[in-house]
């Protein structure tokens, strides 16, 4: 650390890990490296199947490859620095490096909620208003719904990042976690943060909380539609709206538990923070996939095809 005038400017920030205890790291580096080594590359087929294959050029689709590259992005934020944590004895992490995890973890976060409204906008186009749905959700549209999804994430990330960085951390500098987030960061901040905290609420917590109630709402109304309608295929379609409900609450249950509320340890953070960061960004689009024959065949297809390509 480095000493100025009035204050001791911390450099670096502690971070405490899950567990305490050799063993259990290990075990845990173990568990999330299989976990990773699994799922990472299915993600990555998903998207390179999407990409390869003109049978899954669909709106549906689109968003569905935008998901698994936000969610593989997502995932590139907090797991690299755990793992590392997790064996090695030092767990230390930079202040910039801390500060950087904050931002990205927001601004991909930020943008995954909203892309999952901009897939809600295209249940509802779809069928509400099939006739009009291939002139609705155009290419451009859904490639400006992209861009904008990315551009709200970051607005959202530097409202929280701004304010932060320009925080005086005089000590301590332990975190009792296993990345770095703002319900942690503010409290080791040597000034008052209750406006501070108050902003952090309305931007992370009731924000997500709103967006969280109107799509339930949405997606309810939708179902409500497709079971009360004549039309063929609707139990293909509530099945779709079913698996967006399922990555709804996925998506926003950890984040309500962890910003809607004072900023203050629960016994259940680390745990609801694993998920949220670790496991259930890259297990969404799996969840997708697993629920949706087309895209099951469409990968199917291509596996099969790499093998008898690599047979001759």
């Amino acid at each position: 650390m480095e000493r100025g005038n009035r204050t001791t400017m911390v450099k670096e920030f502690v971070l405490l890990g899950l567990s305490q205890r050799r063993e259990v790291q290990l075990f845990l580096f173990v568990l999330f490296l299989f976990f990773d080594t699994l799922i990472l590359p299915v993600n990555i087929l998903i998207i390179v199947t999407i990409l390869s294959n003109p049978r899954l050029s669909s709106p549906m689709f689109f968003f569905l490859g935008n998901l698994a590259f936000l969610d593989l992005c997502y995932c590139s934020v907090t797991p690299p620095k755990m793992l590392s944590d997790l064996y090695s004895q030092r767990k230390a992490i930079s202040y910039w490096g801390c500060m950087s995890q904050i931002f990205f973890l927001h601004w991909l976060g930020a943008a995954e909620f909203l892309l999952l409204i901009g897939m809600a906008f295209d249940r509802y186009v779809a069928i509400c208003h099939p006739l009009r749905y291939g002139n609705v959700v155009s290419k451009a549209v859904c490639w400006g719904l992209v861009a904008t999804v990315w551009l709200l994430g970051l607005m959202h990330s530097l409202i929280q990042f701004i304010p932060i960085i320009q925080l005086p951390f005089c000590g301590p500098n332990k975190l009792d976690n296993f990345f770095c987030d703002i319900n942690q960061i503010i409290k080791l901040a040597c000034t008052d943060t209750y406006n501070l905290e108050f902003v952090m609420f309305f931007n992370s917590g009731l924000a997500t909380l709103i967006c969280f109630i109107l799509l339930l709402i949405s997606y309810g109304a939708l179902l409500s539609k497709v079971r009360s309608s004549s039309t063929k295929g609707k139990g293909k379609t509530a099945s779709t709206c079913v698996t967006h409900i399922i990555i709804v609450f996925i998506m926003f249950a950890p984040a309500i538990y962890m910003y809607c509320r004072p900023f203050q340890a629960f016994a259940l953070d680390k745990l609801v923070a694993i998920f949220h960061t670790v496991v259930f960004p890259l297990m969404n689009p799996m969840i997708y996939t697993l629920r949706n024959n087309e895209i099951k065949v469409a990968i199917w297809k291509m596996v099969t095809k790499t093998k008898v390509w690599g047979g001759k």
